[in-house]
């Protein structure tokens, strides 16, 4: 057979362009509306690389997950409905269950009537998938610009040719049982194997290699047999309309025996149900669905794992489907020790340009501010009842620079759990560990009355800068304290750096949006001077912990602060400054300190 270049093989309809100087399609919206828990209402979710939905139980952040599922997978059985998908269980002509998805194009494949050119110049495609019966495929339709109306011929054509380029969705439920997981696990691993076989080179960058030559043979073979025998397949379904007009008449049979467009699901590479075994290196090996809650999920991030750094090995990602992996609650089952190193899994993923993912979590340490490829979105439960997803942090949009980005970097592997105020409540960022431990041992003492109350430790002011530029994203009120500091050292013969950030930090909380509300206060010079009267040089988180358990007056001052920082109306305690400039902020230094 001669040799075929990868380019004069892709001659199929797809997705993605023929011309590798175009970019892939990308997918930026889902919108959900009547399923299951989600109302009439639409929910809209941003897609990014690193999708994580964060939120109360119960407000649908699993039902997201399916949604998106769902628009991956049409033609399959996963794109069929239950009737607990439909709403209230009920099959509402009026209300049927909607998906749609918003992609942006890079040329015009998926034909001009389809493509919108947004404000900024891109262009935009929109589908949709509606279902009108239980256990039945959807309908798919696509946005014409022109008639400004949905038409049930659509982009790209046929479902098989558009999914052959969408990502595969790969859905990890929190709760499956044992051998649902363990099918998960070796779908994974069967999913990255086959992927390094379409990735092995040929003789040259430009050639082929044997799996992509195999395919090209099959599909010659496949025109010859149906020309060869076309024959008799006439002949077969004029004996079977014959047969059939005598019980249906005016029926006829028509037999569409046409070549399997997509060749990958007629040749198995491994075996249909390969087992994945595990134990003892000198014990006996069980099934995965035997194993453990804790083992299957350890198991999980091992097969992720895996796929990352084989990601990265492989450059050529031309002929390989993308995949979408979606995860219910990552952090079930994990030792503390390894959620951290499963959040790399995660983020690390996408690095090859094959993988996105969507992820629910309630815990903080799956969110990383440094990443550049990550949305969070906050799903929630309004006052009406509808279910609403709000995009609380994009780092495009929220603009982090290098330095904010390494600040945060920073502040993640000191505190874990610095996000935890995308989960809701109050949050107040304070520069050290001082007034941090302070506070805290404040709501421990009081835990009904400082129970929705978020204590965000920056330690250091560069980082309370880059954390007001989130919170200015997030676009919930919050209030900062910091230490003053003096314009000058001790000596008084060198200007004070510390001094120097403090135009940064005011710089940064005027940039906030006109309906975020926010305080600056100011310890005056810093904490332990203003509110215990002493400059402590060494161990200062104790010492304050030590002073208000032991003095009930310095309890109450530090407590009217934290009162202060809550209720941005509370009165403030003395040497503490609300400022709006560095020269209003150097008079009340000054009169604090004579």
């Amino acid at each position: 057979m001669a040799k075929t270049s990868k380019k004069e093989a892709k001659s199929e309809v797809s997705l993605v362009s023929d011309n590798p100087d175009i970019a892939k399609p990308r997918l930026v919206k889902l919108i959900v509306k009547n399923f299951r828990c989600i109302g009439p209402k639409p929910v809209e979710i941003d897609l990014n690389d690193i999708v994580v939905l964060v939120g109360a139980n119960n407000v649908g952040k699993s039902s997201i997950l399916k949604a998106y599922e769902l628009a991956m997978s049409q033609g399959s059985d996963k794109a069929k409905l239950k009737k607990e998908d439909f709403p209230n269980n009920t099959i509402d002509p009026a209300n049927l269950p909607e998906i749609e998805l918003h992609t942006i194009v890079y040329d015009n494949s998926p034909g001009d009537r389809w493509i919108e050119t947004l404000d900024n110049g891109e262009s935009l495609v929109r589908e949709r998938w509606v279902w009108t019966e239980e256990d039945k495929q959807p309908t798919r339709e696509g946005w014409e610009v022109a008639a400004n109306a949905w038409s049930v011929n659509v982009p790209w054509g046929a479902p098989n040719v558009a999914n052959s380029r969408r990502p595969e969705p790969h859905r990890v439920d929190a709760f499956d049982p044992p051998d649902i997981q363990a099918k998960a696990i070796k779908d994974l691993l069967i999913k990255a194997l086959k992927d390094r076989v379409k990735n092995l080179s040929g003789a040259n960058k430009e050639e082929e290699n044997e799996y992509h030559q195999l395919l090209n043979k099959v599909k010659e073979l496949q025109k010859k047999i149906i020309s060869e025998t076309q024959e008799q397949i006439n002949a077969v379904n004029k004996e079977l309309s014959f047969l059939i007009e005598k019980v249906f008449p005016t029926y006829k049979i028509d037999f569409d025996a046409k070549p399997e467009d997509d060749l990958d699901k007629t040749i198995t590479l491994f075996k249909a149900d390969p087992q994945l075994l595990m134990g003892p290196t000198d014990g006996y090996l069980s099934t995965v669905e035997r194993q453990g809650s804790g083992a299957r999920r350890t198991l999980l991030w091992t097969a992720l794992k895996f796929i990352s750094e084989n990601n990265q090995k492989e450059k050529d990602t031309e002929t390989v489907r993308p995949h979408l992996l979606l995860i219910d609650e990552p952090e079930i089952c994990l030792h503390p020790t390894a959620i951290r190193d499963a959040c790399n899994v995660l983020y690390d993923l996408p690095k090859s340009g094959t993988w996105q993912v969507m992820v629910t979590t309630h815990s903080p340490i799956f969110i990383d501010f440094s990443r550049d490829n990550t949305t969070i979105v906050k799903v929630e439960r309004n006052s009406d009842g509808d279910i609403q997803g709000t995009t609380v942090f994009r780092p495009d949009k929220a603009k982090l620079g290098d330095d904010d980005k390494r600040n945060l970097k920073l502040l993640n592997l000191c505190d874990p759990y610095v996000a935890e105020f995308f989960f809701g409540g109050k949050v107040i960022i304070v520069e050290g560990d001082t007034e941090y431990t302070a506070f805290n041992y404040i709501k421990a003492k009081k835990p009904l009355e400082y129970k929705d109350i978020h204590i965000i430790r920056a330690r250091g002011k560069a980082t309370i800068v880059s954390l007001v530029k989130i919170l200015n994203h997030f676009g919930s009120s919050y209030s900062v304290l910091h230490d003053s500091d003096t314009p000058f050292t001790k000596n008084g013969d060198k200007k004070n750096p510390a001094w120097g950030n403090n135009p940064n930090i005011l710089t940064a909380i005027n940039a906030k949006p006109v309906e975020t509300k926010s305080r600056l206060l100011a310890s005056l010079p810093n904490f332990e001077q203003a509110f215990f009267g002493e400059a402590i040089e060494t161990e200062k988180p104790y010492n304050a912990l030590a002073t208000i358990s032991e003095d009930d007056a310095k309890f109450k001052i530090v407590e009217t602060l934290l009162q202060a920082l809550i209720d941005h109306n509370a009165e403030i305690p003395i040497n503490c400054a609300e400022w709006t400039t560095i020269e209003d902020l150097q008079v009340k230094l000054d009169a604090s300190l004579s």
